[in-house]
């Protein structure tokens, strides 16, 4: 088959590899018809997240279901589902709990209960290195899909690929930002990053009854889309979080915003200072983003970390955290807990999730699709691939 296989940093290419094969009694082989580029792919794809052996990539996909072991129940061949990005069993402490990325069996070589920068990590991931599983993902023609008796969600036939596509990872991802937010109905929400997840995000605030919504990036154009697809305020930040901190505030009476999402991790836009800080510091990235967050939020606010922070930060605002009283939450969005109740939201017609597609590409261009959502080319904001062109 044809598949997106990550070779090293910056280098991605559309490779033949062997079929996928079932390996154990609840896999399912899955026929992929759509797939699209994540976000968080840009971290391996970068190298912020290293990965020594080529691999496919890619986990937000769904298909046609090609082939079933013997003890899959629910699915036969012929079934069109979504998958959730998280590789979890459904029947741990931590699945029984809603918390599937912290599945006790699916990383068997990497987990551990002390989530360290490369050892004892949570449960696996669809193509997302050797310490996530070493799944391979599914930017590819086919893909094996295990514990299917607990991950895939049937769609119904008259939504397209591209209005359910988006609940595999960005909208339950976004929507968790929310809910952990404990958005009842009033609340002013700030958005750190008008990516694909920070504009899932406001949609969920709005799904959930926030007051206001403000959407905060570097980049103009993703801030134009944000404000189309989310009717949402926006503020372009220019130099420093310090003017941004101020508008919020502003439009909160002085308080700042109720919740604080930080959708965008440790490889937001930097400048010369930032990089040479993050090097005195041997930190990878920067915490920029989540510090800008912590300022932004009011006292007793809470922050929703969704952007990826694989390291740790010396420089970590404790004191402020302390004195403010704030909230922090973060980790693995628990996609399974939230996509029923998220795939009737799409069914009714409550939200629209395919009007953030910029750019629709046959896998045959992966290389070109990476390098432009990489690099905001083109007004890039979301690209999905078709696998059979």
């Amino acid at each position: 088959m044809k598949a997106a296989v990550i070779h090293g940093p910056g280098s991605i290419k559309y490779d033949t590899v062997d079929d996928p094969i079932l390996k154990e009694k609840d896999d399912i082989i899955l026929k992929v018809t759509s797939t699209a580029i994540c976000g968080s792919d840009l971290h391996i794809y970068s190298g912020g997240f290293p990965q020594p052996r080529p691999m496919v990539l890619g986990h937000e996909f769904m298909g046609i279901v090609e082939e079933t072991g013997s003890a899959v129940t629910h699915l036969k061949r012929g079934d069109r589902v979504v998958v959730p990005f998280p590789i979890a069993c459904g029947n741990c402490f931590f699945c029984d709990h809603d918390s599937p990325g912290n599945c006790e069996h699916s990383n068997p070589e990497h987990y551990g209960p002390e989530g360290g920068i490369a050892t004892e990590k949570g449960g696996a991931l669809f193509g997302y290195t050797d310490l996530y599983g070493g799944y391979d993902g599914g930017q590819a023609q086919y893909v094996r899909v295990p514990y299917a008796n607990y991950g895939p969600r049937i769609v119904p036939e008259d939504l397209s690929d591209e209005q359910v596509l988006f609940l595999t990872d960005i909208f339950p991802t976004g929507y968790t930002g929310v809910d952990w937010g404990e958005v009842k109905g009033g609340e002013t929400v700030a958005i750190f990053g008008a990516g694909p997840v920070g504009i899932m995000a406001a949609k969920s605030a709005w799904l959930r009854g926030a007051a206001q919504v403000i959407i905060v990036d570097t980049l103009q154009y993703r801030l134009d889309k944000a404000r189309v697809t989310t009717a949402s305020t926006t503020i372009l930040w220019n130099d420093g979080h310090k003017e941004v901190v101020e508008q919020i505030r502003a439009l909160t009476k002085g308080r700042g915003a109720d919740v604080c999402i930080d959708a965008v991790g440790f490889e937001p836009d930097r400048n010369l200072a930032d990089r040479i800080k993050a090097t005195v510091n041997f930190e990878k990235g920067s915490i920029k983003v989540l510090e800008a967050c912590m300022s932004a939020v009011r006292r007793n606010g809470i922050v929703s970390v969704l952007g990826v922070y694989p390291v740790n930060y010396d420089n970590f605002p404790l004191g402020q955290f302390f004195d403010k009283g704030i909230v922090l939450k973060g980790g693995q969005a628990p996609a399974h807990k939230h996509i029923d109740k998220l795939l009737d939201y799409v069914v009714q017609g409550k939200v629209k999730l395919d009007d953030i597609i910029t750019h629709r590409l046959p896998l045959s261009e992966i290389s070109h699709g990476y390098e432009i959502f990489k690099k905001k080319e083109d007004n890039c904001v979301k690209v999905v691939l078709d696998p059979w062109k």
